[in-house]
């Protein structure tokens, strides 16, 4: 296996590996490690270049360590990504081989699953290293995070409507969803069972006939999602939907999703911002996942409780943001991006970390 390393500003440590036996071609970005090891899931995408890849896994890594920081999890941000087609290139030779790419990495980088990668995948690759988590419950470990993703994003439904509409009250609101994988499934059938009223759309068609058989639930096509009038759009497929074509298109008063780096440019929250509708940051409503995962890290191990527990944390979590957003005239995600950066200072203060030692 020919490793090579990437130089990225800001970054602690980004590295490309190249295993022509198995057909591994995967990066691993180490964004900040200053709370901690750095936790993030490794992602299976047939993306079109490395440099898509690249990008992506560098947006994705420091994302990770503004969630973990404001989530508390006590442990850094990183993510890896695997160049291939998911439905067909994944292979135990194969995944055993990104194992020693993690583990060539000594524990900097703790990997968990994510799009593309299951817990068959994560156990192929504790065959090759130690620094998995998210393995089945049967083994001890935490299993899918996936529900506790979904059960996060709805916790932090609350926080919105009571910030945007003055209300509690799911029920009462009319939602539109992108993406019915596990975590977006899990949040249309918790609304469903609320009495909500809920559109959908997926790239799956059958998916989507599914969920139009649960009560308060209508499809539509593809990005028709954006067009839908509704008082929530929850985004739980692929990043960078909100840019400068969706936007205008919205008619929505609250985004909250699941998805990973909504947003495809700073400037795009500002948009959502001058034109009235509430960002939930989604680093921050999507953590429920990430700060399962990270309960397993503790000396003690996993405990499902003490994850809950955490995962609740997520409105209060908001509520901390949106109060910090009007009284510092900030949207949302500056205030997020300030709440997070001000946790990693004080941990650089703590350990005699400067700014400038951090980011060289």
């Amino acid at each position: 296996m020919k490793i090579d390393k990437i130089e990225a500003d800001g970054y602690e440590n980004v590295v490309m590996a190249n295993d022509p036996e198995t057909g591994l071609k995967a990066v691993i970005a180490v964004h900040d490690t200053t709370l901690g090891p750095a936790l993030g899931g490794l992602r299976m995408w047939n993306y079109t270049t490395e440099e898509e890849a690249i990008f992506d896994v560098l947006r994705l890594s420091k994302g990770m360590t503004y969630k973990s920081a404001c989530a508390n999890t006590g442990l850094g941000g990183g993510k890896a990504v695997i160049i291939g087609d998911q439905r067909k290139d994944k292979t135990e030779s194969l995944m055993r081989a990104m194992g020693r790419f993690v583990d060539s990495l000594g524990g900097s980088y703790i990997t968990a699953e994510d799009v593309g990668i299951g817990i068959q995948e994560l156990e192929w690759l504790q065959k090759e290293t130690q620094y998995v988590t998210g393995l089945s419950r049967q083994s001890g470990s935490s299993g899918n995070p996936s529900p506790f993703t979904a059960r996060g994003v709805i916790r932090g439904l609350f926080a919105c409507t009571e910030e945007k509409f003055g209300t509690s009250h799911l029920d009462r609101l009319h939602y539109s969803v992108q993406g019915l994988g596990q975590v977006g499934g899990d949040v249309v059938r918790c609304l469903s069972m609320l009495g909500a009223r809920v559109t959908v759309t997926d790239i799956n068609e059958d998916r989507c006939m599914d969920f139009a058989a649960l009560p308060g639930v209508e499809v539509v096509r593809g990005d028709e999602i954006y067009d839908v009038d509704a008082d929530v759009f929850i985004p739980c497929a692929l990043g960078g939907i909100l840019n400068g074509d969706t936007i205008p298109r919205l008619k929505v008063k609250v985004v909250a999703g699941a998805a990973n780096n909504q947003l495809l440019g700073e400037e795009h929250a500002a948009e959502l911002h001058d034109r009235g509708i509430l960002y939930a940051p989604d680093f921050i409503i999507n953590a429920g996942g990430i700060i399962n995962v990270s309960v397993e890290v503790r000396p003690e191990g996993y405990d499902e409780r003490i994850a809950v527990a955490k995962i609740e944390n997520i409105y209060d979590g908001l509520r901390e943001v949106f109060e910090t957003s009007r009284r510092e005239n900030l949207t949302p995600a500056e205030a997020a991006y300030r709440v997070a950066e001000n946790r990693l200072e004080e941990a650089r203060h703590m350990n005699g970390q400067s700014v400038a030692d951090s980011t060289s």
